[in-house]
């Protein structure tokens, strides 16, 4: 069977996960500022929230954010086609399809893990996707769900999307149980399983494989690179964003500046000043920031202060609670 090969427009050695209630634009943005050639992704967004919502909310974007990718959730081929074109249209590099979220509600929409049920399917989406966009269409899956064969279920589903045209997947290194766990227990309790995923890759040498699920740290990363093509890491880069500074140096080497944690607060406050003019709070963006300073003396206190921001207190809020942090690295010094 012939199979498409990736295309090489995106550098996808480095991605951040999708993360619901996450990687908002407000948080995109502060990555870009942390790890400049990181592909980053937006949270899942079901395409009726595209078709019939507010478009502008779930789809809205800074240039800065470039190389973004929008995952979609959905399982209407017509449907997603019609969400994928819109994103498309409105900048978004990459196009995917979420085939790995395990929760109860995207389960009774049809949608995320229990699609790997039907490969035929997302086969189907796939092709409609591919049909109605210039960019990559790409699959975020795990390794199997509930009770399935550990390699073989996996790599019919792959074999059959591939099919349709999809030459990158990222695959979430752990099953997903459709009943019995929460997705946070899905995130933990299922063991992770990389070598199954660098079975893949050999298995389909022409396709993308980007492994996900429980890096974090830039050695084990970089470990990865080699047997797969690509790393994406998520809890690990929200909680301790910094984080994505020594994984961008780990995989795509150093960066020609490497950036600085309080020119980055900077850099913040000046995005929260123009995103307040459009009725932004503070809040919203400074919760992405709270594990910036982790690790340094002063980053409760910068935590405690962003934790207690008032509704109208402005920019230079994000400021002075930085120079708290520089205040007591200093004595520490």
């Amino acid at each position: 069977m012939d199979l498409v090969k990736p295309a090489q427009t995106l550098d996808r050695r480095l991605s951040v996960a999708p993360m619901m209630d996450w990687t908002d634009r407000h948080c995109r943005y502060f990555y870009r500022l942390l790890a400049p050639r990181a592909l980053l992704y937006t949270e899942m967004v079901h395409t009726g929230a595209i078709l019939f919502g507010d478009a502008e909310r779930h789809l809205g974007f800074d240039p800065a954010e470039h190389p973004v990718a929008l995952q979609l959730g959905g399982s209407e081929p017509r449907d997603l086609a019609r969400a994928a074109r819109i994103g498309a249209d409105r900048g978004y590099d990459e196009i995917n399809l979420n085939c790995g979220c395990p929760s109860g509600r995207v389960q009774q929409g049809r949608f995320g893990a229990c699609l790997m049920a039907e490969p035929a399917r997302v086969a189907e989406c796939i092709a409609a996707m591919r049909a109605a966009v210039a960019v990559p269409v790409t699959v975020k899956c795990r390794i199997g769900i509930d009770d399935s064969e550990e390699f073989a279920f996996l790599a019919r589903f792959v074999e059959t999307v591939a099919a349709a045209g999809c030459g990158t997947f990222v695959v979430h290194a752990r099953k997903a149980w459709l009943e019995g766990l929460s997705p946070k227990e899905n995130r933990e309790i299922p063991p992770l399983r990389y070598k199954v995923v660098h079975r893949l890759k050999e298995a389909f040498p022409m396709l993308e494989i980007v492994v996900n699920g429980g890096i974090r740290s830039p050695v084990a990363a970089r470990e990865q690179l080699g047997p797969v093509d690509g790393v994406m890491v998520g809890r690990e880069a929200y909680e301790n964003p910094w984080s994505l500074v020594a994984f961008e140096a780990a995989l795509l080497g150093d960066a020609p500046a490497t950036p600085d944690r309080w020119g980055v607060v900077e850099a913040m406050a000046d995005y929260a000043a123009a995103q307040s003019r459009r009725g932004v709070p503070l809040r919203a963006i400074a919760r992405h920031m709270l594990g910036l300073f982790n690790g340094l003396p002063g980053a409760r206190t910068w935590r405690r202060r962003l934790t207690a921001l008032g509704a109208d207190e402005g920019p230079s809020a994000l400021r002075e609670a930085a120079a708290l942090v520089t205040s007591r690295s200093r004595l520490a010094a």
